[in-house]
């Protein structure tokens, strides 16, 4: 095996989490002989998709080349995972390269699983069906919003699990506030199908968004689930949670897809039952492999999937894989930290932090479940600066280092 195929550290996908890790792994050791492998060319971030489908961003404001992103003395592999095999210590690619490693860092992001909702994929980005999940289809979002005359606006949340679980609300509570400067409101009936019970999975801020959905006057169908879109006639079927199927009319549909990890994953040995990377909540360490590290969408960690929680999620992957090398146990722990910046209309936004324990864990000394717009400020403006200026490039990212951004009336 030539030595351009082996690396101590070979870490599969090149988004937050991959990124992230492999600055910070330079970081400690320039040394490392390190690679990502990773297809696509460009790196999005992603967490501004709503905005763009809310008319305040532009895709191309959401968007680098990736090869500007890697660090420098990281291989870049332009290539997709195909196979593990972590008895051998080995990945193999799509073009049909084995490579070697002594540690694994996996961190693809999940994929979305189009086929769940029949229809989908036929009448995705026309007739009025869009979603802000991909970046063909989210400025659609936004020319959907502007033309939008009146009826039925359908909003959806899927079953099972979804990377920024508040996503699916914010571009709906934009989409109302839209209406209203649009004069169109009062004509305009907005409804959630949510295939779950309840508003948000952290109990302290379901109460400000079930006021803000009664304020708003939005129906909310809780456990209805899309599974079908009947494009010709405009309807969306729901399998609800009595066992029933219910079809709804709309004028527009903007659908939150349900979403899964990759094949290669779950055909291979590091994957738990349901199909994601099996790794120790605290340490994200394999609990089979020692050598293998999961972090991101793709992992099992019993938390939200977002880019939030991989910025504390990875210093814990880096000390624990550099523990590892260095013949000690890995010691750090992940409490399962994550933020959702929960958009309630232009301006206004719910800072949701939390943990494990679905305790608010706020940054800031301010009441997180309140509407702010200093937390609007902090989410168009503050967060993607952050992630391309201190996340991905690996250096510190705690808000007591950024509280000068704010605005200085604490609103």
């Amino acid at each position: 095996m030539t030595s351009n195929l082996s690396f101590q550290v070979l870490i599969i996908g090149g988004g937050a989490a991959g990124i992230t890790v492999a600055s910070q792994l330079k970081a400690k050791n320039s040394n490392l002989k390190m690679a990502i492998i990773e297809p696509s060319e460009n790196h999005y971030y992603q967490p501004a998709w709503t905005l763009v489908g809310g008319g305040e961003y532009l895709l191309e404001d959401t968007v680098k080349h990736q090869q500007n992103l890697i660090p420098r003395g990281v291989t870049w592999i332009k290539d997709y995972a195909e196979k593990i095999d972590a008895d051998n210590n080995q990945v193999t690619t799509k073009t049909g390269t084995t490579y070697n490693y002594e540690y694994l860092v996996v961190c693809p992001g999940i994929t979305i699983d189009w086929d769940k909702i029949k229809g989908l994929k036929e009448y995705l980005g026309k007739d009025g069906v869009t979603t802000n999940y991909t970046k063909e289809t989210a400025p659609y979002t936004w020319e959907v919003i502007q033309d939008f005359k009146g009826g039925n606006a359908l909003f959806t949340f899927p079953a099972g699990a979804i990377k920024c679980p508040g996503a699916p609300q914010k571009i709906m509570y934009l989409a109302e506030e839209a209406f209203t400067r649009q004069g169109v409101r009062e004509k305009t009936k907005i409804i959630y199908g949510n295939a779950t019970g309840k508003m948000f999975g952290v109990p302290a801020y379901c109460t400000p968004l079930e006021k803000i959905v009664d304020r708003k006057n939005i129906d909310v169908k809780y456990n209805h689930n899309l599974i079908e879109i009947k494009g010709d006639s405009k309807e969306a079927v729901f399998a609800t949670g009595d066992g029933n199927t219910v079809t709804i009319k709309y004028d527009m549909l903007h659908v939150s897809p349900p979403m899964t990890t990759y094949d290669f994953i779950k055909q291979s040995s590091i994957a738990n039952e349901q199909g994601w990377v099996d790794v120790d909540q605290y340490t994200c360490q394999h609990k089979k492999y020692s050598n293998v590290f999961g972090l991101g969408d793709s992992s099992s960690l019993p938390t939200s999937k977002t880019a939030a929680a991989i910025r504390k999620e990875a210093p814990v992957v880096v000390a624990n894989l550099l523990a590892l090398m260095n013949k000690k146990t890995p010691q750090d722990k992940y409490n399962g930290y994550a933020c959702c910046p929960l958009i309630t209309g232009y301006g206004k936004t719910i800072m949701a932090e939390f943990d494990y324990n679905k305790q608010p864990l706020p940054s800031f000394p301010l009441d997180p479940t309140q509407e702010r717009g200093s937390m609007w400020f902090v989410k168009k403006y503050v967060l993607p600066w952050l992630y391309w200026n201190r996340m991905l490039k690996g250096k510190p990212f705690e808000p007591d280092s950024w509280r000068f951004l704010l605005p200085k009336n604490n609103s």
